[in-house]
């Protein structure tokens, strides 16, 4: 059974730190793509930040660049987003996401997400 379980979102002051944790299952992580997006009341889900199978690359939305880092290790099969200076618009439900790109075969997988609310 594939499972994304995401933890760590809470409530935080603005300029404060959180890490959010994303546990695999299920299927071998170290061949995913690993992302985490967030969405927030009335707005579209969005792009947040992305790494490669070996977390050789990364990538990050321009709001949260310099304040975000993607990590993972693929031997607890857990991809993190450490996120700094927190802002009261990154208010949002976070969510992790799993990618397999195989020629014409993809496959995704989604987190139930863990809410993050930045409030003074």
């Amino acid at each position: 059974q594939v499972q994304l379980v995401e933890s760590g979102g809470g409530l935080v002051q603005p300029g404060g730190s959180l890490r959010v944790s994303c546990v695999a299952s299920g299927f071998t992580f170290s061949n995913y793509d690993m992302s985490y997006y967030r969405q927030a009341p009335g707005k579209e889900r969005e792009l947040v930040a992305a790494i490669t199978t070996g977390g050789d690359s990364t990538k990050y939305a321009d709001s949260v660049k310099g304040r975000f880092t993607i990590s993972r290790d693929n031997a607890k099969n857990t991809v993190y987003l450490q996120m700094n200076s927190l802002k009261a618009d990154d208010t949002a439900m976070y969510y992790c996401k799993a990618d397999l790109i195989r020629g014409l075969l993809t496959i995704a997988y989604w987190g139930q997400g863990t809410q993050v609310t930045v409030s003074s």
